[in-house]
């Protein structure tokens, strides 16, 4: 075991408590593995860690980060997320594969799909944008933690009204998925493009509200005002 790795497991069994780790259960539909740390402690440990790989290379932390995504413990996904971002000064086109294989093999919950896409896949989109088409393949595959991955990755953007054009086609691809957590990532992501494109995305949702289920629906004009809402929930 890689000594940073077994550092991290150390830090975050002291940290455990069963209260804790019984309540974040709460949280999920499927069971989840977890240490039972508070995401407080979770952030406090991933900064020791961070100020102690420095001098790593970007392999040497990828290395890591693998490692912590393969023991399957949620604590250890996000601070794995945190270790790679702190790197992306250095990453390369190659890197999506990379990001993409670890969401296929090892994301099994929505919080470690939208840890690790809201920021560490979103640092890399926003260096290299012409990969972010590469999401509408994303959006089709048979995991749905990478379809939910491809609607999620592009929330930061989406929030300052970026990348619209490509929202509503993954937002095409996923509209009748049959996975509610996968409903509710494209429906966010529609949500975040509201703030600055509120009408387009309520005449989107008016469009194609006949097939969509009504979980995306609600998701996607929760900003808006009541009136719009309603007129948005009429059948």
């Amino acid at each position: 075991m890689n000594q940073v790795v077994k550092q991290i497991r150390e830090e975050l069994i002291l940290n455990s408590d069963a209260k804790t780790k019984e309540s974040s259960q709460r949280f999920f539909k499927e069971k989840v593995k977890t240490h039972g740390v508070k995401s407080k402690n979770v952030g406090l440990i991933t900064k020791k860690v961070l100020k102690t790989l420095s001098e790593y290379t970007k392999q040497q932390v990828f290395s890591i980060v693998e490692e912590l995504y393969q023991s399957g413990y949620c604590e250890e996904s996000w601070i794995g997320s945190a270790l790679a971002l702190d790197k992306s000064k250095g990453f390369v086109k190659s890197d999506f594969k990379i990001f993409e294989k670890w969401i296929d093999n090892y994301v099994d919950d929505w919080a470690k799909c939208d840890v690790f896409c809201n920021h560490t896949v979103w640092a890399l989109l926003e260096k290299y944008p012409d990969l972010i088409p590469s999401l509408k393949k994303w959006a089709v595959s048979k995991n749905r933690w990478m379809r939910r991955a491809a609607a999620v990755s592009l929330i930061i953007p989406a929030k300052e009204g970026k990348y619209l054009d490509v929202s509503l086609q993954i937002a095409d691809i996923l509209l009748t998925d049959n996975e509610d957590l996968v409903q509710k990532g494209y429906g966010w992501l529609l949500k975040e493009e509201s703030r600055k494109h509120q009408k387009t995305i309520f005449d989107y949702v008016v469009s194609h509200k006949k097939e969509m289920p009504r979980t995306a629906l609600r998701y996607a004009i929760e900003l808006m005002p009541d009136e719009i809402r309603k007129k948005a929930m009429e059948k």
